[in-house]
């Protein structure tokens, strides 16, 4: 049986297959890959990701890394040394919230309630119809918590290389906070001479993640929330120039790439997010956020250059809804 009848206004759901589950990524071809590699001629890598221990304690569903050691022999597996031998062993674990720092949410990460039936009653649904309760398990079942479809392992199976283009709105705008729809992004694009392709990854410097490192693990959130540019998701030609221009993913240096007002909640009816129900549900584009880009930002800028090959996997973990990343970009 199909999993839908209706299908949100302006997706994609069923254009890349009745069970596609890494939406926009499918235009990640290998011609595409061949393009990225072509805009690398230095040979210079920049590492994208913060130290996974940053920002620090901001969301208080998303804690910091914990490393602990296991016994081994009745001995902690740390510094260990054989009689027997002269080897001195480590080995360690680590509790990782995959949304806590430098991260990819997977299409499970946000949904909306629509009536994908058609009988009139709004469910709870994800990217290509997936379904509450039934593909994405919450804590209460039995294999739960767990995404059964949408994980971020399906992600990670698509090879996550590419041609990544920079917009580096600091440089425009400067650091205070600014929202960003259409006619300020395309008056970026044209300025720093940047050609957003099909099958590119969008990149955007917003100087946030500069703040957050000179914070040192203690961030002031009222100061970050007024810090940098982010997506009006609310400006229609804006939603409509992403769709239309084919990127596989949008990344930002700061914390949800789009801007939003937690105190304002727009209603039942409408997301507080909309350019992560555009994104996340109804068109299978991934989000990245809180990357580390300024280096890698000012190093376009001065060298007037905006494209790069990106090689960004999220970790292969089946069943998360985000992951941790470390993206390496070379040009």
């Amino acid at each position: 049986m199909p999993r839908w009848v209706n299908r949100p206004e302006g997706s994609n759901w069923g254009d890349f297959g009745a069970d596609d589950q890494i939406g926009r990524m499918n235009l990640l071809t290998p011609e595409r890959r061949r393009a990225a590699l072509a805009e690398v001629r230095e040979g210079i890598a920049f590492t994208l990701s913060l130290p996974l221990d940053y920002p620090g304690a901001m969301i208080a569903m998303r804690k910091p890394p914990r490393l602990f050691v296991e016994q081994l022999d009745g001995e902690p597996a740390y510094n260990q040394v054989n009689d027997h031998c002269s080897d001195v062993m480590c080995d360690d674990g680590v509790v990782l919230y995959t949304q806590f720092s430098t991260q990819w949410d997977s299409l499970a990460h946000m949904g909306q309630k629509f009536d994908a039936d058609g009988d009139g009653l709004a469910e709870k649904v994800y990217y290509n119809g997936y379904r509450a309760d039934e593909h994405l398990l919450g804590p209460d079942h039995p294999e739960g918590p767990c995404a059964k479809a949408l994980g971020i392992e399906n992600m990670a199976a698509a090879g996550i290389q590419g041609r990544g283009v920079m917009v580096n709105f600091k440089a425009v705008y400067g650091k205070e906070y600014f929202w960003v729809g259409y006619d300020e992004m395309m008056r970026t694009l044209e300025a720093q001479k940047v050609d957003v392709q099909k099958g590119d990854f969008l990149l955007m410097h917003t100087g946030y993640d500069e703040e957050v490192l000179a914070m040192n693990r203690q961030p002031d959130k009222s100061k970050l929330d007024l810090t940098g540019s982010v997506l009006n998701g609310n400006d229609p030609r804006l939603l409509k120039w992403i769709d239309d221009s084919g990127i596989v993913a949008i990344c930002s240096d700061n914390l949800a790439v789009e801007g939003y007002d937690w105190n304002a909640p727009p209603g039942a009816d409408h997301p507080i997010l909309p350019l992560h129900e555009l994104c996340l549900f109804k068109l299978g584009i991934h989000l990245g956020e809180l990357w580390l880009l300024h280096e890698l930002a000012d190093w376009l800028l001065a060298h007037e250059r905006s494209a790069f090959l990106l090689t960004a996997p999220p970790l292969r973990l089946p069943g998360a809804v985000g992951s941790p990343a470390t993206p390496i970009a070379t040009v």
